[in-house]
């Protein structure tokens, strides 16, 4: 079985820490990146191959989440989304990607590992994984 690759990005350290040991632990290749525009960087990068991208919303500088997601659905336009947020909620209906999943936070890890699994298992048939 080959090794789905998940980019992270979440600027909160101990929230990384806790999501990368929880996502590793499952079995996924974790890349962790703290702020939009490096998250940004590594998915225009190529390479490894990320097959799905969780995604905090609000960093403390620009890009935003809906800015990291919408760049990813242009390298990729299956990619899976999952939006980890303590706010901005309300906007996920507007600024969201199509085929995305949201948590609040607070939410248990295994809703996290649960929501990225469930969205690489939707893909089109024959999507690299």
């Amino acid at each position: 079985m080959e090794t789905v690759t998940i980019l992270l990005a979440e600027d909160q350290g101990l929230l990384l820490t806790e999501f990368e040991d929880a996502l590793s632990e499952a079995g996924f290749n974790v890349i962790s990146e703290t702020n939009g525009k490096e998250a940004i960087d590594r998915l225009r990068s190529g390479d490894p191959s990320i097959d799905g991208l969780i995604t905090d919303i609000l960093f403390p500088d620009s890009p935003d989440g809906w800015e990291v997601a919408r760049i990813a659905r242009e390298i990729n336009t299956e990619i899976p989304v999952v939006y980890i947020t303590g706010s901005s909620s309300a906007d996920w209906a507007s600024k969201g990607v199509p085929k995305s999943i949201r948590l609040e936070k607070p939410f248990a890890v295994a809703q996290l590992i649960s929501a990225i699994s469930q969205l690489l298992n939707d893909r089109s048939p024959g999507t690299a994984a």
